[in-house]
């Protein structure tokens, strides 16, 4: 893991329309233009998308209904390959091809959100069975074009549009916000609805079209998921089941100062990055510490700028780890007090840092309360209600720096008061975390209604974090008034702590 400031980046799908018209592009090379017209468009799907965005303000509620459009591609029998930003959270797929305006209903197979990808397979496969599937490149290489295909807005006709390879670059991926991987930048003109869709060289798919930036901050500047996040993806779902990223869980410092190199014991020679910190619950919690050297990764030199020469590109070292998979192994070299030191490392995924990150095709958890509404804090909820309590945002932007998920795995906020005359006066309250109930302290939800369900007290105490005055109700009036309260507020269940 190697956190860096967010920049602008938005999902292909949602960006907003280009103030005006662009000079329209020049057509692609003769040698593209017989690949495309070879009938590799026709394995090229239009998606249609019905969504259901939860509601965190009143998670008992069933959410706002909305809806969007994507592309997808034929990667084999029956399966689409899309951008999972373009199917979460559906009710309802439908999929089209370019000479087949009838819509078919689809289903979503695998979908991974932090690496932007989903499989998704029409519920009667008959339709698409003589389309052509297409094959998977390489990396391309810089400076060298490339073909954009997809149903960009503005027209229900397929769009084929070229640009040529800028950037190859370790980047954070907007879907979740808070997930890194190789991305390529390329300059062709992506719009939104472009999502989901190939971007081709000689014939052969070299990526999938994810995000760029809003026409406000810089123009024909996109980019594509690459080969090698796809077949990763691709490998991980062949049992079935998704396992998502494993990560080392550390952030490194460069060493280009010659004094620090010096102190540090490395011999100048430009290989070596210090460990700036690790996270206790990831792979290498219990082997590196911060001050620790890390010389190579599976035998690959890491010089001291935290890139690696893999596979024939400078990359970012983390990018050894993101070709491996939860329980697979790596050589790691490092140096300790001046001594190399040598270590085997088992890989799993950082589960702390999901929190941080936007939650998709999962119903907001929660616990109601004689009015008080329980909630778990991640970026969904701070998002919805806007928090601004100096405690809550403290929490949330420092669970990792601080390692608090150490002691509160699942903080747990206090999101709402919903007035009734039990709770008078209690409002100021809502959007504090809450610390103990009743003794009992609050790790995660589950333990909010095992502390409510104790009736060994006449009272219910609540007491919030960095909050000196507890919060108390009467627990005979808090149980009379309970049902009322669900009743007026419309509330059919008072908790869902997710699916067992």
């Amino acid at each position: 893991m190697n956190i860096r400031p967010l920049l602008p980046l938005l999902a292909l799908a949602l960006l907003p329309s280009a103030a005006s018209a662009q000079p329209a592009p020049a057509p692609p090379p003769a040698t593209q233009a017989i690949d495309v017209a070879s009938g590799a468009w026709e394995g090229i799907v239009n998606i249609d998308v019905s969504v259901l965005f939860p509601d965190y303000r009143e998670p008992w509620n069933a959410g706002q209904p909305s809806g969007g459009s994507g592309t997808g591609f034929l990667i084999g029998k029956n399966r689409f390959l899309t951008n999972a930003h373009v199917v979460s959270n559906a009710t309802r797929i439908l999929i089209r091809t370019t000479n087949d305006p009838e819509p078919h209903p689809a289903k979503i197979i695998h979908i991974a959100h932090d690496c932007d990808l989903a499989i998704i397979e029409a519920e009667d496969g008959k339709h698409f069975e003589k389309l052509k599937q297409l094959d998977f490149g390489g990396i391309p290489q810089l400076n060298t074009e490339v073909i954009a295909i997809g149903y960009p807005i503005g027209g229900d006709r397929i769009s084929v549009t070229r640009g040529v390879v800028s950037r190859i670059d370790f980047r954070p991926y907007s879907h979740t916000s808070v997930d890194s991987h190789l991305a390529i930048q390329v300059d062709a003109a992506i719009n939104p609805g472009n999502s989901g869709g190939p971007v081709m060289q000689e014939g052969k798919v070299v990526g999938v079209a994810f995000q760029g930036f809003s026409g406000r901050v810089a123009q024909n500047v996109g980019y594509m998921i690459p080969i090698p996040v796809i077949k990763r993806f691709l490998k991980d779902v062949e049992d079935g089941r998704y396992d998502h990223y494993v990560d080392l869980a550390v952030s490194d410092f460069s060493i280009e100062n010659p004094a620090q190199a010096k102190a540090l014991g490395t011999n100048g020679d430009g290989v070596g990055v210090m460990v700036a910190d690790v996270e206790p619950a990831g792979s290498v919690g219990e082997l590196l510490k911060i001050g620790d050297v890390i010389l190579s990764i599976d035998d690959n030199p890491v010089m001291n700028n935290g890139l690696v020469r893999f596979e024939g590109e400078l990359m970012d070292m983390n990018e050894i780890v993101e070709r491996k998979f939860a329980g697979d192994t790596i050589k790691l070299k490092y140096m300790r007090d001046g001594k190399k030191q040598e270590a085997t490392v088992t890989l799993k995924r950082f589960d702390p840092y999901v929190r941080l990150g936007a939650q998709y095709n999962q119903r907001p958890r929660y616990i109601v309360h004689a009015g008080l509404v329980f909630q778990p804090l991640d970026r969904n909820l701070m998002d919805a209600h806007q928090m601004r309590d100096s405690v809550v945002n403290y929490v949330f932007d420092n669970f990792l720096t601080d390692k608090l998920y150490v002691e509160r795995p699942e903080p747990v906020v206090l999101t709402n008061v919903l007035p009734d005359e039990v709770n008078t006066w209690l409002s100021p309250y809502a959007h504090s975390i809450v610390d103990e109930i009743n003794g009992v302290k609050i790790k995660s939800l589950k333990d909010v209604k095992t502390a409510l369900e104790k009736k060994d007290t006449a009272f219910i105490e609540i007491r919030l974090l960095e909050k000196n005055r507890p919060l108390v109700l009467k627990r005979e009036l808090a149980q009379t008034a309970h049902p009322r309260i669900m009743q007026t507020y419309n509330i059919l269940e008072d908790s869902y702590l997710g699916d067992e």
